[in-house]
C-alpha cells in the first residue's frame, strides 16, 4: 500500500492550498487558502501534528 501524500498547489484566484490524497489517489482532505506556499506547507504540517492520536468523536 501506497502512502499518502500532501500536494500543495496554487489554486486560479493566486491563493495556495494543499490536498490530502491517500495512496490510491483520492482526496481525503483540503486545506483553506493561504497567502504563500510556505503557510501553506505549514499548514500541512499543523493537520500532521493534529492527526497524531486523533481520535473519532461523533456529534
Amino acid at each position: 500500500m501506497t502512502a499518502g501524500k500532501f500536494e500543495v498547489y496554487e489554486d486560479k484566484a493566486g491563493k495556495f492550498r494543499f490536498r490530502l490524497k491517500a495512496g490510491n489517489g483520492e482526496v481525503v482532505a483540503v486545506g483553506e487558502a493561504y497567502e504563500s506556499k510556505a503557510a501553506a506547507i505549514k499548514g500541512t504540517e499543523a493537520v500532521q501534528r493534529a492527526a497524531t492520536g486523533a481520535s473519532v468523536v461523533e456529534v
